[in-house]
């Protein structure tokens, strides 16, 4: 078949929702307004109470901990306490916000419940925010805060002003958060708790969908009814950017074929956005993008790995959605440098390359491995992996086991505790993963602490060596604590 060149028009769909722009001297509902959060230092918290701060809300919060989001909340104004104590609360409230994590024996949860203070979990301020504007939701079990921060830099960089919440710092911004003045809300949409529910989106985006957080869902099929929500929540004025190459979101396509306006996209050609093309280099990736078998253009990105060619494609689809002419959208594409903790390159020390990645899912660590053997091809990896969770790993033992077959050594230390039950800790260990590992033909260890993984690495490490640290808890603390060492013996 004869493909036919693109020819840029208003929209390359029949529907779209333009971007304009907002008058954000209006006053918002959330301006003098007084809330408080209970785990302020998360990702999300804390980029939530930067918004709200920015809508000239007064924020207050605590957390265990503090951190460069708690530092950064305080040097905008907001007041912080490190450890959860009734009198942390202000006394002039209209608000309490929690974080997932927040148990009900918290003290401050306590205390706004006696002063009967209306309570909000996160999402569900996000979502009272997100009603302003034109909402774009991202949601899938991998490759949210990729492709929420990669639209989001697509857009500032066309011209137009998101506000935007991700899951994680955008590299080039050094920011998850921000206020702009146009209509939309980019958002990254979590499945867990169902608490994606709570947002009523314009543009729904669903990058895929697998069994995960296995704590909470009873399995994939609840899974899937989840995402069914979601998607019935799009703004009946909006449409869904959905992936046409994922089996259990084909199930959502088709129930909601009729109801709703949909793009795929994917690498097959029957999907709406398409590449073809496809060459993997060690610094780029270059592939051709297709629109219902036309033709748009060649571009090129920085992120490895055909996994973010699929985040790249539902970008393009989304803000081709937004009004944005697609040949635009290639131009800028290739801009983009990532986000934190994902693929981040840390340091190049003595000829050691060390990397720090949030991969936690069997099929994150694979495509994050596949994108390290795109750059190294034929040099040692060294993954230092922290299972997240013991419900994830019980519940995936023989799909982490079989995820590590491109790593040269996988080194596992204990098994990171949240939300699980005491129960859950008798049940697995990272010993039984390691042993699981090397069932498969690869070759893994234990090592409990992170002290003895950075011994065992000093000694072991040589010159021309990728080390990779992964996993969603504190694992990223290795990398650094190595970083320092190889620069004090450099």
């Amino acid at each position: 078949m004869k493909l036919m060149e693109y020819k840029p028009v208003k929209s390359a769909h029949q529907y779209y929702v333009p971007i304009g722009s907002k008058n954000m001297d209006k006053k918002s509902p959330a301006e003098g307004k007084n809330y408080h959060f209970i785990g302020i230092g998360g990702v999300g918290t804390s980029a939530l109470a930067a918004i709200l701060m920015k809508e000239k809300a007064v924020i207050s919060g605590s957390d265990m901990q503090e951190s460069n989001l708690t530092e950064r909340l305080t040097d905008d104004g907001a007041t912080l306490k490190i450890g959860h104590k009734a009198e942390n609360l202000p006394e002039k409230l209209d608000g309490v916000i929690i974080s997932a994590a927040v148990k009900d024996d918290n003290p401050e949860l306590i205390e706004a419940k006696k002063r009967h203070v209306r309570i909000y979990k996160y999402a569900q301020m996000l979502g009272l925010v997100m009603d302003r504007y034109k909402g774009v939701a991202v949601s899938g079990t991998h490759g949210k805060s990729t492709t929420t921060g990669w639209l989001t830099y697509i857009l500032k960089n066309l011209g137009f002003e998101p506000n935007f919440v991700v899951g994680a710092d955008i590299v080039q911004y050094n920011t998850s958060s921000g206020v702009g003045s146009s209509d939309v809300f980019v958002a990254e949409a979590c499945e867990y708790d169902r608490s994606f529910l709570n947002l009523r989106p314009q543009v729904g985006i669903i990058l895929n969908i697998e069994p995960d957080h296995l704590d909470y869902y009873s399995g994939i099929d609840e899974i899937v009814e989840a995402f069914g929500d979601f998607t019935g929540g799009i703004r009946p004025d909006g449409f869904l950017v959905a992936s046409g190459e994922d089996n259990n979101v084909a199930k959502l396509i088709s129930k909601f074929r009729r109801d709703k306006n949909i793009l795929t996209f994917g690498l097959s050609d029957k999907c709406d956005y398409s590449a073809r093309d496809i060459n993997e280099f060690p610094d780029r990736t270059e592939f051709v993008c297709l629109y219902k078998q036309t033709v748009i253009g060649k571009t090129t990105i920085k992120l490895p790995g055909k996994h973010n060619v699929r985040n790249a494609l539902a970008v393009i689809a989304a803000a081709v959605g937004l009004g944005i002419d697609a040949k635009d959208v290639l131009g800028v594409l290739g801009g983009f440098e990532g986000m934190d903790r994902r693929l981040m390159k840390k340091a190049e020390i003595n000829g050691i390359c060390v990397y720090d990645d949030y991969a936690h899912h069997p099929t994150e660590i694979k495509a994050s491995l596949n994108g390290m053997r795109q750059r190294y091809d034929g040099r040692r990896i060294f993954c230092i992996f922290q299972p997240h969770q013991y419900s994830r790993t019980r519940f995936l033992l023989e799909d982490f086991a079989d995820s590590f077959k491109l790593a040269d050594l996988t080194i596992v230390p204990d098994i990171y505790f949240v939300r699980d039950t005491e129960k859950s800790r008798t049940e697995v260990n990272a010993q039984v993963l390691v042993d699981e590992i090397k069932k498969k033909g690869s070759n893994a260890m234990f090592i409990n602490s992170f002290e003895s993984i950075c011994e065992f690495l000093k000694n072991n490490v040589e010159s021309g060596d990728i080390l990779m640290t992964m996993g969603a808890g504190n694992v990223w603390k290795v990398a650094d604590e190595y970083i320092q060492w190889l620069r004090a013996n450099s």
